[in-house]
């Protein structure tokens, strides 16, 4: 299971640090990523650790705003999001899978999802 939390309402230009905490089992061996959905809008990739190589990967939207972290010890993801624009106001989700590299910002390669937490800037 996993469950965000973080979400709020905040003003365009402010912080907020997202964290996703997955319980019931580890998920040491699975990609993580964060993803967002606007009402209206599909679901859109924001950011991916891959097991794989380690490496984090980034939406060109958010790259030099948005960082993705891990605590391996407290099973749990965060997403810091720094300069946030009324553009970024969306439902965020956490979820995990095993996709290839070349796939991982495609939301279908991801097997467990949290429920998401509401973002929203004001302008």
């Amino acid at each position: 299971q996993l469950v965000e939390s973080g979400g709020g309402l905040v003003q365009t230009g402010d912080s907020l640090r997202l964290s996703c905490a997955a319980s019931g089992g580890s998920f040491s061996g699975y990609t993580m990523a964060w993803f967002r959905q606007s009402p209206g809008q599909e679901r859109e990739f924001v950011a991916a650790w891959h097991k794989s190589n380690s490496n984090t990967y980034y939406a060109d939207s958010v790259k030099g705003r948005f960082s993705l972290s891990r605590d391996n010890a407290k099973n749990t993801i965060f997403l810091q999001m720094n300069s946030l624009k009324p553009e970024d106001t969306a439902v965020y989700s956490c979820a995990a899978g095993r996709p290839i590299v070349t796939s991982l910002r495609r939301a279908e390669n991801y097997y467990y999802w949290g429920q998401g937490t509401q973002v929203t800037v004001s302008s």
